[in-house]
């Protein structure tokens, strides 16, 4: 079956699936990913073929376990460690020194590799799975076209991805909709403290009560990561920020701002946290309802709401 509830049996046949070389979009925590067998260049190939990705826009490895961060990196310094202990599984990614398993089509050409254990139940089932079967992990960005709205369901999956995909071979698990609903955070830990690379739900704050270190405030990196881009995360509506929606025109704020007179209200979420989870399913509900213009008013504050203004600001680059 190309589109999968996922029982023991279709977790067990998705990854039989990668193992074979074929791709599995499947759930996490944050957006769904689209999984390849981190090992095999042909495999991961397919998705960047799937994704319309650049190839030197390289990829996240999701191992079943902290345990695995030996197989794919080398020198890692204890700060990373103490994260991995402190928010694995979860939504974080650990960017490390490479070691010989993580080739450059993974790593795009680059000296290190992103690492992360995702917390949502399925994907660690899956990922268990897989490395009975011999795997080492799985790649896996996020299961949309390049540059587009990450999904936070498996339908929205299908809606971009099922002419690209092999129907035969190719296979979705369908595990609701994701519970954060924007990307992990992306940390370098190559040098001697971390450095936020994409902020997400695992915070600056969070980040140095575990590790005791300043997080490295410069802005400037060699390293190139996913979502790094100034234009990214773009619907094919134009997306305005803290502008009030006109007429006939999307708007997404928090509930406590009143929608104006003729818009088209996307999202109301209470928090910041239910912003996050409904941020990408209201910009893609804009492009369903063929609308040219998102009005969008950035929540305020740190942590996760600094991940949302981050994902709305390159939205609204692509225009």
């Amino acid at each position: 079956m190309f589109l999968s509830e996922c029982t023991a049996e279709m977790i067990a046949n998705a990854a039989q699936t990668l193992k074979d070389g074929a791709l599995v979009a499947f759930p996490t925590e944050t957006v769904y990913g689209l999984g390849a067998d981190a090992t095999s260049a042909k495999a991961v190939a397919r998705i960047y073929e799937v994704k319309g990705r650049p190839a030197d826009h390289p990829l996240i490895v999701h191992i079943a376990s902290m345990d695995s961060i030996g197989d794919w990196a080398i020198d890692i310094p204890e700060y990373a460690i103490k994260l991995a202990r402190d928010y694995w599984p979860g939504p974080m990614t650990l960017i490390l020194k490479r070691s010989e398993l993580a080739q450059d089509f993974i790593t795009g050409n680059q000296n290190t590799v992103g690492l992360r254990v995702p917390a949502q139940p399925i994907a660690l089932a899956l990922l268990k799975e897989f490395a009975k079967l011999g795997g080492k992990g799985i790649a896996a960005p996020s299961a949309n076209r390049f540059g587009a709205v990450s999904p936070t369901t498996a339908a929205a999956v299908m809606d971009e991805l099922i002419p690209f995909l092999n129907i035969d071979v190719d296979r979705i698990l369908d595990g609701g909709p994701c519970l954060v609903g924007v990307e992990s955070t992306i940390i370098d830990c190559t040098k001697s403290a971390p450095q936020i690379l994409r902020p997400g739900a695992i915070t600056k704050e969070m980040i140095e009560e575990t590790t005791g270190l300043a997080v490295v405030s410069e802005e400037k990196t060699e390293i190139r990561v996913s979502g790094a881009l100034d234009s990214h995360y773009s619907p094919k509506a134009q997306v305005v920020i803290n502008a009030m929606a006109e007429s006939g025109e999307g708007f997404i704020a928090l509930a406590t701002i009143t929608t104006p007179s003729g818009a088209l209200r996307l999202a109301a979420p209470n928090t910041v946290e239910q912003y996050a989870r409904d941020l990408y399913a209201a910009l893609r509900e804009g492009d369903a309802r063929e609308l040219t213009k998102i009005a969008v008013i950035l929540p305020q504050g740190d942590g996760l709401a600094e991940a949302i203004r981050d994902r709305i600001t390159k939205a609204a680059h692509g225009d």
